[in-house]
């Protein structure tokens, strides 16, 4: 399995996805693949946030070494899921997509499509926010195995 994360700028929301299922695709043994991008090109080679990092090593999880990307049509031929953090991710990412089989790839990250809030502007959303990604994480490896 090969799974792609994404938010806005890859800094914040999807470095933290990217590195909770990592982890939990390593504790359970699974050969998965697991990469983040933003859609935007802001912070293309930067690492995550200071606060994400911060809130992912306080819970186990190292994402330090992670660099932002910006997310790219052959994501769609790299990947076979493509989990997004929002609505305007969403559609930022189905603008790339070249047919159905593309589309069929992109899901929301939290169930029935809902946002997960950007803690990038409230530093208060940082533990929170890393809740809601585990578990939605915890629910697709659950899915998945």
């Amino acid at each position: 399995m090969k799974i792609l994360m994404v938010c806005l700028g890859n800094i914040c929301r999807s470095p933290l996805a990217e590195g909770i299922m990592r982890h939990l695709a390593t504790v359970r043994g699974l050969g998965w693949e697991i990469d983040s991008a933003g859609t935007g090109d802001w912070h293309v080679g930067d690492p995550p946030d200071h606060r994400a990092i911060k809130e992912a090593r306080r819970q186990g999880v190292d994402i330090s070494g992670l660099r932002g990307r910006q997310f790219k049509t052959s994501d769609f031929d790299s990947f076979d899921r493509i989990y997004v953090m929002d609505r305007s991710n969403y559609t930022n990412v189905l603008r790339q997509a070249r047919n159905e089989s593309d589309k069929a790839k992109v899901h929301f990250l939290l169930p029935e499509q809902q946002d997960v809030p950007d803690p990038w502007f409230d530093e208060a959303l940082f533990a929170p926010v890393y809740k809601m990604i585990y578990e939605a994480c915890e629910n697709i490896a659950d899915q998945e195995q």
